[in-house]
């Protein structure tokens, strides 16, 4: 008896002190980041079921649906249109296509992540809305504002009043395994709070959905033919390393949480791959590691400080690679270097093959993104590199927006011709073997188009040789780009080759 008495006050004592300290902090906590504030607040989770093996989920769904939200938002009928969840999955991935109107009203989720009303969700959830209200478990609407957006991610964090409110723990995205089970959280189809069960079919996948929102208006694609001016979304730098889960997720859902079965938060619901606009067993989350960079940047600063290497880039496979005339076949090919960048400082140069971004081996673009995405201007990043058949590591000091800054140029129709920015693609050198094939003295080989740019409107497919601009041969990108302003007639002139023969184009 005497045992038990001693534990019960052991206890008492110990609850006792948590609270305290818990007060403690929490009068503190405006100075410590999100991530801080999540592990004070979980620091006694009860939660212990095992993420992989566990098939009951009514903890974590109990755990998790208090802090999932409605929003609503409302839209002015000015402006370019606004898009709703539903229009944003049913016109990249099927359904009903074409330009709409703008909506009077639009709906989605979110996920509280601190007690005093942080919200995240999609960008494009609130992007344009001229008001923002948030329903919350209890059934109250309160107003929320945007603290901070970012289209090429597809995150914002928005901010209502309040305090005590309930909020989902933050997990590590980098531990999600394929095949673990996993809930969303949100509100479909404006129902109440849903939770759907399914696994995780795939990490880091890139759909695309992210360039076809900056993709330009049929008004606005005018407007650039007559002046070479592009909205500015339109230079998007998207970064796409989903999640892929077929736990089921509709129209509503964007923004809402996608959880393991702990009932930790290992991502945000964004969009559906979908010929009917409804769920199909393919829908996609942004990894929670990347948005706590994002997140933070948002609470700090208001936007986005985002550090990069300086490299333009394509993905090796077999059939690239034989096109190179290179060895490897994994691995991303830089096809270009920005004079200013990080990655010019530190030597990579154009022909280099990035193995390894921090000991960690890469085959796709999102694997190399989302690290990057994570870091800020004046972050070190390791990477390691193929060059001439040798490994080699190279330490890059990462650089923010302005070393990707091009010099200004005249627009499309001036005598001194466009910028490499308006073309809207990047080159890398077309190899001996490659050139003798097609009878080429020179060439750069189009790595990539970037969707609703020049090139991509005149279907220049990626693979064909460029052989001058301007009658000039070009054999890099700093050819192509110094050939450029070299038109007299306003016109520019580009030849090239493929296997169809030769081409030449004039715009």
């Amino acid at each position: 008896m005497k045992k038990i008495g001693l534990i019960l006050i052991a206890a008492l004592v110990g609850g006792a002190s948590a609270i305290g300290a818990y007060k403690l902090l929490e009068r503190n906590s405006e100075g410590m980041t999100l991530a801080e504030r999540q592990k004070v607040l979980f620091a006694n989770n009860p939660l212990k079921i095992s993420s992989a093996g566990s098939v009951d989920f009514i903890q974590a769904a109990a755990a998790v649906s208090p802090a999932v939200v409605h929003i609503r938002t409302t839209f002015s009928s000015s402006g370019r249109r606004a898009e709703s969840p539903f229009d944003m999955m049913e016109e990249f991935f099927g359904g009903g296509g074409g330009m709409r109107s703008a909506p009077r009203a639009a709906s989605g989720s979110g996920v509280i992540l601190t007690p005093d009303g942080y919200i995240v969700t999609n960008n494009h959830v609130v992007e344009n809305s001229s008001k923002i209200e948030v329903i919350l478990s209890d059934r109250r609407k309160v107003e929320a504002t945007v603290v901070g957006r970012d289209p090429n991610t597809d995150l914002a964090l928005i901010k209502v009043e309040g305090g005590n409110l309930p909020v989902v723990k933050m997990g590590n995205s980098d531990d999600v395994q394929v095949g673990e089970w996993v809930l969303a959280v949100g509100f479909p189809l404006d129902l109440q709070t849903t939770v759907t069960a399914g696994i995780v079919s795939a990490k880091a996948r890139k759909i695309g959905i992210l360039d076809q929102a900056q993709q330009p208006t049929r008004e606005e694609y005018e407007e650039y033919r007559r002046t070479g001016k592009l909205p500015e979304r339109a230079g998007s730098r998207s970064i796409e390393s989903y999640i892929q889960t077929d736990a089921a997720i509709n129209p509503g859902n964007s923004g809402g949480a996608l959880v393991n079965a702990t009932g930790e938060l290992i991502g945000i619901n964004a969009a559906i791959a979908s010929q009917s606009g409804r769920n199909e067993g393919y829908g996609f989350a942004i990894p929670i590691n990347l948005a706590k960079k994002i997140l933070e940047d948002f609470k700090k600063y208001g936007k986005v400080k985002r550090g990069y290497i300086g490299v333009s880039f394509r993905e090796l496979d077999a059939d690239y690679a034989k096109e190179l005339g290179v060895k490897e076949i994994s691995g991303l090919y830089v096809s270009d270097v920005v004079p200013n960048g990080g990655g010019a400082a530190a030597g990579i140069k154009a022909g280099d093959i990035i193995k390894k971004v921090q000991g960690i081996e890469i085959f796709d673009s999102p694997d190399l993104q989302e690290r990057i995405g994570r870091m800020s201007p004046g972050d070190k990043v390791e990477l390691t590199i193929m060059r001439d058949g040798k490994s080699k590591e190279v330490n890059v000091t990462l650089k923010g927006d302005e070393s990707l800054e091009q010099p200004k140029t005249a627009a499309v129709g001036k005598a001194t011709g466009t910028s490499i920015e308006q073309l809207g693609a990047s080159f890398a050198p077309a190899s001996t073997a490659l050139k003798a094939k097609y009878g080429a003295k020179s060439g750069v080989v189009v790595s990539s188009v970037a969707p609703g740019k020049l090139f991509d409107s005149l279907d220049l497919p990626e693979g064909i040789i460029i052989t001058s601009v301007n009658g000039r041969p070009v054999n890099s990108s700093a050819d192509v780009k110094a050939a450029l302003p070299t038109s007299k007639t306003g016109m520019t002139t580009v030849t090239a080759v493929g296997p169809n023969g030769n081409y030449t184009f004039k715009f």
